[in-house]
C-alpha cells in the first residue's frame, strides 16, 4: 500500500514545502535505505557544489536503491535529509527536488543542518524508511 498522507488544517499546510505533516503505511517489509548522497555508481560527485542538483541525483539513487527492495518512490514513509550548514541558506533546490519526486503525497521529512558529510564535497544526503506489502 502506497503511503497515506495526512495533512490537518490544524497544522501548517507542509506539502508547499514538499514533505507530509503525518504518513502511515501497511505492509510486511520495512525498509531502510542508507544515506544516498550526489555520487554515481563510479563514485564521481553529480552536479558539482549545486545543492539542487546533488539533491536531484541523491533523489535519483534513492528510487534506485527503493527499485532493487521491491517498492518505490510511494511506498516512502519518512525521510531524513542532512544538509551542509553553508548552504542551508538558500534550500530551494531541496524543495524542488521533494516536489519532482514526491508531487502528489510526499512523505514525512526531517531536515538536518550539519557542519559536513562523509566526504568534503557532498552537500547533501538522504536516507529513507519504507514500507511494502
Amino acid at each position: 500500500m502506497p503511503r497515506q498522507a495526512i495533512n490537518p488544517d490544524t497544522l501548517f499546510n507542509s506539502v508547499q514545502h514538499g514533505f507530509s505533516q503525518i504518513t502511515i503505511g501497511a505492509g510486511s517489509k520495512i525498509v531502510t535505505v542508507s544515506g544516498q548522497v550526489a555520487w554515481d555508481k563510479d563514485k564521481q560527485i553529480v552536479g558539482g557544489m549545486d545543492l539542487r542538483q546533488q539533491t536531484i541525483k541523491a533523489f535519483e539513487n534513492l528510487a534506485i536503491a527503493m527499485r532493487h527492495a521491491g517498492g518505490t518512490m510511494d511506498d516512502i514513509l519518512s525521510l531524513r535529509i542532512y544538509i551542509v550548514e553553508s548552504v542551508m541558506g538558500n534550500t530551494s533546490g531541496v524543495k524542488e527536488g521533494l516536489q519532482k519526486f514526491f508531487p502528489k503525497s510526499p512523505p514525512t521529512s526531517t531536515w538536518i543542518g550539519v557542519p559536513r558529510l562523509a566526504d568534503k564535497d557532498f552537500l547533501i544526503e538522504i536516507e529513507a524508511f519504507a514500507v511494502l506489502k
